[in-house]
């Protein structure tokens, strides 16, 4: 069917695949951000019932370091609010690509509606 359509179609076409693949994408982005998010939240709850004066260590790299509570809370409350500012800006990604492919469709819809003529109401009769 793609070697039938026009090149402006053609071009919308594949406009509206990269567009999918982007929003596949922010979409995976998104996903391991929240998890990310939930992970760092149980620990930060999880600190809640530890006493401050624990030894507790941090993993760097493939090392464990010891730590002290305070900066371990402060570690995990800074990132959990990054995590959070991504989470929104991937969430808002996420509904500016599907504007931007329901958009698409539409004039692509458009293009063809007016260009092929073959729908219901269009096509050649017997």
């Amino acid at each position: 069917m793609q070697g039938n359509l026009p090149p402006e179609a053609q071009e919308k076409l594949e406009q509206l695949q990269d567009l999918q693949e982007k929003a596949q994408t922010v979409a995976a982005q998104k996903q391991q951000a929240e998890t990310q998010l939930s992970d760092a939240e149980t620990a930060l709850n999880a600190l809640d019932d530890i006493d401050e004066d624990a030894t507790m260590y941090r993993e760097v790299g493939e090392l464990l370091v010891e730590t002290d509570y305070d900066d371990a809370a402060d570690d995990l409350e800074e990132k959990v609010d990054d995590l959070e500012v991504r989470v929104e800006t991937l969430s808002k990604q996420e509904e500016r690509v599907q504007e931007q492919f329901e958009d698409l469709q539409e004039e692509l819809q458009e293009m063809l509606g007016g260009a092929g003529g073959g729908g219901p109401m269009g096509g050649p009769s017997a």
